[in-house]
């Protein structure tokens, strides 16, 4: 039995790990390249606790933007940092008024983290739900999409901390509650604390994409396929992604269902259009047609 439970665990470890090495070099919105300083998911329980002291220094404005720059358009990144000079000799409302406008072009040339960290500014001049709200979902999405292994327990911190912000202001907020579930499940706090909050919010929106894909993933790392396919395919019926057709292939490929395994591949295959991805799900699928 123990046996089987290790090798059911090291199949899973290999596909996450699979995943992710092609996920982050798919050159489409919403996705990081590879270029960027952002990508790839801790372990459970990884980053238990505060950012650390290390991280937190490398997580500010002057050192994310600087690396952001080296990565984008030369005319562009002179135009944001004349833009952020702009936002340094400013005070009160103007300065915020800058901050928003830096969020949206680092937004817009897909560098996130200065994004995230521009909307934390806004957030703290004009405390809100909607503007914790803002920071808190650019900062997870930067936490998703990093390489940084420093950065990525302050981007975690400062993600849960902004939905705890957003609760403070509306403790009914459904988005709030799904984004701080998520950041517990990804290492602040006890997982199943947030497995909790996600399946209180899915009680109320069975279709919140958000957390039945955290949810599926969480089945995935943990080994219940059978739990994650539902998961995938209500996410799927909603807002169909590369993500949720390839992880609903993972999971029906480690049950055994292959024929249905290859359909899910292919279906990410077809979304992401990416020549890598398609590559290597070309040959996963000719590996499962073999094995029928």
């Amino acid at each position: 039995m123990n046996s089987n439970i290790r090798s059911k665990q090291t199949i899973v470890i290999g596909a996450i790990v699979l995943l992710v090495a092609f996920l982050f070099t798919r050159d489409i919105k919403g996705l990081v390249k590879p270029t960027e300083e952002n990508g790839k998911m801790p372990s459970s329980g990884q980053m238990a606790g505060a950012a650390s002291p290390s991280s937190t220094s490398v997580l500010n404005l002057e050192t994310s933007s600087t690396a952001a720059k080296n990565v984008i358009n030369k005319n562009l990144a002179t135009d944001i940092t004349a833009l952020e000079n702009s936002y340094k000799g400013a005070n009160g409302a103007e300065k915020i008024q800058f901050a928003k406008q830096l969020a949206q072009k680092w937004d817009d040339v897909e560098q996130i983290t200065p994004s995230a960290l521009y909307l934390e500014v806004v957030a703290e001049g004009e405390p809100s739900t909607k503007s914790w709200l803002a920071a808190g979902n650019q900062f997870i999405k930067a936490f998703e999409s990093t390489q940084d292994s420093l950065a990525q327990p302050a981007l975690l911190q400062k993600a849960n901390m902004s939905y705890k912000n957003a609760l403070e202001k509306d403790s009914t907020n459904i988005e709030a509650k799904t984004g701080l579930g998520v950041t517990i499940v990804n290492g602040l706090g006890a997982p199943m604390q947030g497995i909790a909050m996600l399946l209180e919010v899915v009680a109320k929106e069975p279709k919140n994409v958000k957390a039945n894909m955290n949810l599926g993933l969480f089945s995935i790392k943990s080994g219940q396929f059978d739990k994650a396919i539902p998961r995938f395919n209500t996410v799927i019926a909603a807002a169909p992604t590369p993500e949720a057709y390839f992880y609903l292939g993972t999971a029906l490929e480690n049950l055994g269902r292959n024929k249905e395994a290859v359909n899910a591949y292919l279906s990410s295959k077809k979304l992401a259009a990416n020549p890598t991805l398609s590559s290597f799900i070309d040959k996963k699928v000719a590996e499962l047609k073999n094995k029928n």
